[in-house]
């Protein structure tokens, strides 16, 4: 047997404005997705297919580090090419590693859009695909796919796994198992900051989906979280279970987990230390006297791994203003702002330089406003980084020291910092425009908290400007007609 296999991954922030374009994505085609090996969803497909003896007929993987929408020039011709590809080859089945929370200018949903293509080309054909746990699931992808399976960590360390579990189910349709599907949705917006399954009551939740998929006739039970900084009408948390030919069941268990989801919905709270911007140097400097050094300290509104834009510069001006954290020695370092020109400015004047101009806000320039610099380059890298590449600067800015990108990458790399001569371990603080702590930078931290700002992650879901949501949500709304629906 012969199965089609690609997938495009990436989580789209309607509220950045940056459109994600060709030099954001890293691509890989054909042989290249064959000789991939990562701990990633693509990767458990084709050693699963492989291993059952199935030939893989590989197409495109697209990823990107999450931002705005696609430009839809690039994603139509990516599609394109899946679409050619399972055109001209002899198939029996199709298996996708996608996000399920990817968007495109003037298309929305990418999934749904190339799922449904995908279907009127092949309406006999299993299609199944892995989704991350962010997902955000919608009738269109429902309709368009025989069965889908998520993710069930986060931060996501079982994407392997969850590709395998996306080839086994496919490899059963392929033996004649006739994959049931059902799902729910639940008027319910959450960010990753309060639903890390290590803790509850996700820790519980989860643990009862896998319970779930050892009964007999549950081939997979996932509970799809969503993408709470897109502005979309599928948004919201799913419920979604695949049976072995027994609809009733899957709708049943469905929404038996859908509703265990909504009775627990007031006990998703923040699970570290939280603080609104104002009170954020005043701990910072508490933290450090006290000797619990480095202190780190997450830039939660402006989290490029949750897709905004890493140039809002609210907290830095703050931070600025403030004595105590600009003659901290050594200075606090702040990783990172994704400005080209100042870093462009800096890798030419070289180190040991002053450079001027305006840092920040360089493209969102409605949540924030630039900082009129004169800053002194003490280290610049050119093409950091072995996925994603970037040129980095490291500017000495009135007391901080601030690490600048020339492109949009994630801030929790702890070598990032290591790579311009940093010794974050000798920091008495460190900002990162991140949300949770990522495993090698919550090693790093002798204490930490996330900062409450604004931007296009703000973690106060309240504060955004949600225009297409279905109304009533939880949290938006405290009151209304709540009800968890059938998709």
């Amino acid at each position: 047997m012969r199965v089609l296999t690609g997938g495009l991954h990436h989580e789209s922030d309607t509220f950045n404005p940056i459109i994600t374009g060709e030099k954001d994505i890293r691509i890989l085609r054909g042989e290249e997705i064959l000789s991939h090996r990562a701990e990633d969803a693509i990767t458990g497909i084709v050693e699963r297919l492989e291993k059952e003896g199935i030939e893989v007929v590989p197409t495109v993987l697209a990823r990107a580090v999450p931002n705005g929408v696609w430009d839809r020039k690039i994603y139509e011709k990516l599609k394109s090419e899946i679409i050619d590809k399972a055109r001209k080859e002899k198939i029996d089945g199709i298996c996708l590693a996608l996000h399920g929370s990817m968007r495109v200018e003037e298309i929305g949903e990418a999934e749904g859009d190339l799922l449904s293509s995908l279907r009127s080309l092949f309406p006999s054909l299993p299609i199944v695909c892995s989704l991350d746990m962010h997902a955000t699931l919608s009738k269109r992808m429902l309709d368009n796919a025989d069965a889908f399976t998520g993710y069930k960590t986060a931060p996501h360390v079982d994407e392997r796994e969850t590709g395998e579990r996306a080839a086994e189910l496919l490899i059963k349709a392929l033996n004649g198992t006739r994959l049931t599907m059902a799902a729910y949705r639940i008027p319910f917006l959450v960010a990753g900051e309060k639903s890390e399954t290590s803790v509850e009551p996700m820790k519980t939740i989860m643990e009862e989906m896998e319970k779930l998929e050892k009964e007999e006739g549950i081939l997979s039970a996932s509970i799809l979280m969503g993408f709470p900084w897109a502005d979309s009408a599928d948004g919201g948390v799913c419920s979604l279970t695949v049976t072995d030919n027994d609809l009733k069941k899957a709708e049943e268990k469905a929404l038996w987990a859908a509703e265990l989801f909504w009775r627990r919905r007031e006990e998703f709270l923040f699970y570290n230390e939280t603080k609104v911007p104002e009170e954020a140097a005043g701990r910072i400097m508490e933290l450090v006297k006290s000797g619990l050094t480095p202190v780190v300290v997450s830039d939660s509104g402006d989290n490029p791994t949750a897709g905004s834009s890493q140039d809002n510069t609210s907290f830095l001006s703050l931070l600025l203003k403030e004595k105590e954290i600009t003659s901290l020695s050594p200075p606090l370092l702040y990783q990172a702002f994704y400005d080209p020109e100042i870093c462009r400015m800096a890798l030419e004047k070289g180190e040991g330089a002053y450079i001027e101009g305006e840092l920040g806000a360089y493209f969102d320039k409605k949540k924030s406003s630039p900082i009129r610099i004169r800053a002194k380059v003490l280290k610049c890298v050119r093409n950091y980084g072995s996925t994603y590449k970037t040129d980095l600067a490291l500017i000495h800015l009135d007391g901080i020291d601030v690490v600048v990108t020339s492109e949009h990458v994630g801030c929790y790399e702890v070598e990032m910092m290591r790579a311009l001569s940093v010794v974050p371990e000798k920091r008495k603080a460190i900002v990162v425009k991140l949300g949770y702590l990522e495993p090698e930078i919550r090693c790093l931290s002798s204490s930490s908290f996330m900062a409450l700002t604004e931007g296009s992650s703000d973690e106060i879901l309240e504060r955004l400007e949600y225009r297409n949501i279905q109304r009533p949500i939880w949290p938006l709304d405290k009151e209304g007609d709540f009800r968890i629906r059938k998709l």
